[in-house]
């Protein structure tokens, strides 16, 4: 008959990831002639809980650095972008959890996948992915074998020392004869 144990653990209740595409611009004190490059740095975010729904924010900085006054000139301009972002989390367990733990990662950084001069302000678009882990206490259910294992019997060094001593024998080892390495050439 088995008996079984419930055991009450942290352990991912919940787990999803997106994919958030932004479209944004930033008006330029120069028009434009060509942009020289596109690059984001400093992401930060956080998730929280609301309901059902996970709600995460963040930020980034995106530096595009550009040519103006037909090519001659250059200049780096720092657009900071924050988000607010709602999802929906699948639950891998029916049961409600109390006491969730929110644990958001960013899958992919946000890159500019595309960049275009419109005038005198450049539209870029931004794409970045997220995954949202929600972790919380569980049970497991496992069964119980009550029957004890046997033990061990541990010996005594010297017991065994002096048992190798009277087994090991010690003509087993036949010396063989020694065969020259360089034999003499006629």
């Amino acid at each position: 008959m088995a008996h079984f144990k419930e055991i009450v653990t942290k352990a991912v209740v919940g787990k999803g990831k997106k994919v958030f595409t932004t479209n944004s611009s930033v008006v330029l004190s120069n028009t434009p002639s060509t942009i020289l490059g596109c690059w984001v740095i400093n992401h930060t975010f956080h998730g929280s809980k609301m309901n059902e729904k996970v709600i995460m924010d963040g930020s980034y900085d995106v530096n595009i650095w550009y040519s103006y006054d037909n090519d001659s000139q250059t200049e780096v301009v720092k657009d900071t972008n924050t988000y607010h972002e709602i999802v929906s989390v699948r639950r891998r367990e029916d049961d409600m959890v109390q006491g969730e733990e929110i644990i958001v990662r960013s899958l992919k950084q946000p890159t500019v996948i595309k960049a275009e001069i419109d005038g005198n302000k450049i539209n870029y678009t931004i794409e970045k992915e997220l995954g949202v882990e929600l972790v919380g206490d569980t049970k497991v259910k496992i069964a119980i074998n009550e029957e004890e294992d046997a033990w061990d019997e541990i010996g005594n060094e010297e017991d065994i020392e002096q048992e190798i001593d009277e087994n090991v024998v010690e003509e087993y080892i036949e010396e063989q004869p020694q065969i020259e390495e360089n034999p003499p050439v006629n």
